[in-house]
């Protein structure tokens, strides 16, 4: 008789486990219904109606609204200004935020890997860090003029330290057993590195990458604002010096819209080059 009741229990618990497994994939599978892509055009959608609906009722000194801003970014992509103005302001972003990778990353595995460089080089990159770099730009500027080589180097100064103290942080996440099945193995500290460190690092890599990109795109306008007056950053200038408020914003929606194109180029690179993450993070929440 204890042995039937038991049997019953047993049968009871896994018909009720089956049904919050049910309910649960039910939840998740109407969550899901919905494509992100078509909240995230509800959310724009409805946020632009509102400011053109409010936004004509302000002061054009003021502000503007979208409808105003797209017609001032018709004008200068008619005429041009536009376009010079974006090649000029991206070349050294490109330049400078390159090499931000291509410095931050390496700097960021030997600090995280090895004790001596991190007790020699870890202060200064947290100090770089949480220092105000634009307070150096009038420095910069003595030491390197008022032409690409400064607006670069801004750039490198902004964007280099997120991406190593990332880089860093993601080489002492890694688990200490993956490191001692390679030294098992006979590896040297080289294919340990590459092998082992590097792509259990890779999901902090570009953690660091993306966060590197929204402190370029600022770079990029500062540099043009203490420097020679150029590219985007001088539109913004001239517009607001002449109370044209719909022009100004052309060229800060235009630098929104590429951080935002800048950080999905990431994310589609980070899924290809480690595609197991998603799976670990659970990107697939309600």
């Amino acid at each position: 008789m204890e042995g039937v009741d038991r049997k019953s229990d047993w049968q009871m618990a896994q018909i009720v486990d089956s049904k919050i497994e049910t309910e649960d994939k039910d939840i998740g599978d109407a969550h899901r219904g919905v494509p992100r892509w078509i909240i995230t055009l509800s959310s724009v959608t409805v946020l632009t109606a509102l400011w053109e609906w409010f936004g004509r009722d302000i002061n054009p000194v003021f502000g503007s609204y979208p409808s105003a801003i797209a017609e001032a970014f018709w004008e200068l992509t008619q005429s041009g200004k536009l376009q010079a103005a974006m090649f000029e302001s991206v070349r050294p972003f490109v330049a400078g935020y390159g090499l931000a990778i291509l410095f931050g990353v390496p700097l960021g595995l030997v600090i995280g890997r090895y004790r001596v460089a991190e007790a020699a080089l870890g202060i200064y990159v947290t100090a770089g860090y949480a220092m105000p770099l634009v307070a150096l730009v009038p420095l910069l500027v003595l030491w390197l003029g008022l032409g690409f080589a400064v607006k670069a180097a801004v750039v490198f100064l902004m964007s280099v330290f997120p991406i190593c103290i990332n880089t860093w942080l993601g080489v002492t996440a890694v688990p200490k057993s993956l490191i001692e099945l390679g030294r098992s193995f006979v590896a040297p500290n080289t294919v340990i590195l590459r092998r082992i460190i590097l792509p259990a690092t890779l999901p902090y890599i570009m953690a660091g990458i993306r966060l590197a990109v929204g402190r370029a795109v600022v770079a990029m306008v500062i540099a043009e604002f203490f420097t020679t007056i150029s590219g985007l950053g001088a539109i913004i200038i001239n517009s607001a010096n002449n109370f044209d408020t719909a022009t100004m914003f052309v060229p800060i929606v235009v630098l929104m819209v590429m951080a935002i194109g800048l950080n999905g180029l990431i994310g589609l690179i980070e899924r290809r080059v480690a595609p197991w993450q998603a799976e670990i993070a659970g990107r697939d929440r309600e």
